[in-house]
């Protein structure tokens, strides 16, 4: 099964503190996979952001949920245990406890009406953390498409240069002094650009860029294999704004000189990622507690 709301995993985790001894989030977490019956990939599933788990993101918020209602209450870090309006919920438990249950109590609706605290609806299934990753990830996905839209609307010319500022920006070509050239014009033998990665051009990174609204089939990926050969080439980078036929990822796999292929989407992530055609208009940063700074010694 799917990892469950944090809000399904409010109930179980107070369950498992029903004893009234001091639990750990580990134990909590191990407690609950196999509660939940959770495969290996249910545990292993990430965030957007690719930085933690959704289960431990969830059941940590399942915690703090219920430490705001003085449910449970946390004994030291990473540590907590029910608390006695905990065990008076469990003598006549709900069916689910969810914000809507919590908000019974006024210590939980204090903590929810500050300023700086996240509210979400009463029937959200995502916690903050995950609200704040999906918003930025569907920003990211309209910002790369609206990208995309405006690179194809360019000239040939323009998306050479574009292709050549993207590859530098992105390392290649820099650190070792290296540099970047469109050379795209009638007679180039299907190269768009150079990248010299040293001084002496002695490692180069071939480019061709195709403008293109359709598929790239092989054919049109083993001309540009030809003009590597012509060069001696050992490097090579195809970008398009459409997309690339199996038959052409699955013939690159298998050749030497090596190539990359960037199909439209690609293009446009990285151009998000590198800072190319696009501006940061504000920023935000999501922080927590440093538990170790209040531990005492």
């Amino acid at each position: 099964m799917a990892v469950p709301d944090f809000q399904s995993m409010m109930l179980p985790l107070l369950r498992f503190a029903n004893d009234g001894a001091e639990h750990s989030l580990i134990a909590a977490r191990e407690y609950l996979a196999k509660e939940l019956s959770l495969t290996r990939d249910d545990l292993e599933e990430v965030l957007p952001s690719g930085k933690q788990t959704r289960f431990v993101n969830r059941v940590a918020w399942a915690k703090v949920y219920l430490q705001q209602a003085e449910i449970l209450v946390p004994t030291r870090r990473g540590h907590f245990r029910i608390s006695d309006r905990g065990r008076q919920v469990l003598q006549n438990p709900p069916k689910r406890i969810n914000i809507k249950f919590l908000e019974q109590y006024p210590e939980f609706v204090a903590s929810r009406s500050k300023k700086s605290d996240p509210k979400p609806p009463k029937d959200e299934t995502e916690t903050p953390e995950e609200a704040l990753e999906a918003a930025h990830l569907a920003m990211r996905e309209s910002l790369a498409s609206e990208l995309l839209n405006r690179v194809k609307e360019g000239s040939p010319r323009f998306f050479e240069h574009l292709v050549v500022e993207l590859l530098l920006e992105m390392g290649y070509g820099g650190s070792g002094g290296g540099n970047g050239r469109a050379i795209g014009r009638s007679g180039d033998e299907g190269i768009d650009g150079i990248i010299s990665e040293d001084r002496l051009g002695l490692e180069v990174i071939y480019l061709q860029a195709k403008r293109w609204d359709g598929t790239v089939g092989r054919p049109e990926v083993q001309k540009f294999v030809g003009a590597l050969h012509g060069r001696r080439a050992r490097k090579g980078v195809f970008i398009t704004t459409g997309s690339y036929s199996a038959d052409a990822r699955s013939y690159v796999e298998h050749i030497d000189p090596r190539v990359v292929l960037i199909d439209g989407r690609r293009l446009a992530e990285l151009m998000v990622d590198f800072d190319v055609g696009v501006s940061t208009v504000r920023s935000y940063q999501v922080k927590h507690v440093d538990s170790d700074y209040f531990e005492e010694t």
